[in-house]
């Protein structure tokens, strides 16, 4: 039986752990992923039983953006990301609280997707950038300064630089810093405090209120 490309847990204190599960391929993100991802999200938004989701990588790299097959073969970027509109809207605009557990690199879409979501808690091994500017593929500018100062978000879109956890913590893009050991375990109990608080649907509205409508 093939291996899913997404693994969805239901960890019945109202937290649903998401695993990115392409570790082959640093969790790249393909079609498949994209559409599983956002059908997940959809399903989980009137799934009253879940009130915080939780989103990981299988194995080394949280992960490495867009799938570089897929990127080759497309017959342009702009196709490219216009297809991926629905993957990006249904993550950026999940009505629940995402919390991203980054271990590893987290670069280009893969730093994109863990910036969707509300809070990312980072291993101290966890690698940040958007390096595929080097080979001349922009990076998404308004959702990094939707996260972090306009003038840090330039620096990071212009010149590709990877960057750890404590540089991100240190420039607001990450909200904790945890163990590696203690990575996964601390980010479940956070999930877990969150979705007990009343207020976490309500807080989560003024959220999306408030933030730029960046994608479709």
């Amino acid at each position: 039986m093939a291996t899913q490309p997404l693994q969805t847990e239901a960890r019945g204190d109202g937290v649903n752990l998401l695993t990115l599960n392409r570790p082959d391929r640093r969790n790249a993100l393909n079609a498949e992923l994209r559409g599983l991802l956002a059908d997940t999200l959809a399903l989980l938004a009137t799934d009253d039983s879940c009130r915080v989701v939780v989103l990981a990588g299988n194995g080394p790299t949280f992960c490495a953006g867009f799938d570089l097959d897929e990127i080759r073969a497309a017959d342009s970027l702009e196709d490219l990301f216009a297809e991926a509109d629905a993957y990006h809207h249904a993550v950026h605009t999940f009505p629940k609280p995402i919390i991203a557990v980054i271990h590893g690199p987290a670069v280009a879409g893969g730093m994109d997707l863990a910036l969707m979501c509300d809070m990312r808690i980072a291993g101290a091994e966890a690698i940040f950038g958007q390096p595929q500017v080097k080979a001349g593929i922009p990076a998404a500018f308004d959702l990094v300064a939707s996260v972090v100062a306009e003038p840090v978000a330039r620096d990071i879109c212009l010149t590709g630089r990877l960057f750890g956890a404590a540089e991100a913590l240190s420039m607001g893009l990450v909200n904790r810093v945890a163990d590696g050991d203690d990575l996964m375990e601390s980010t479940l109990a956070l999930a877990t405090e969150i979705a007990s608080s009343p207020a976490s649907a309500a807080a989560k509205a003024q959220f999306l209120a408030g933030q730029p409508e960046l994608f479709g």
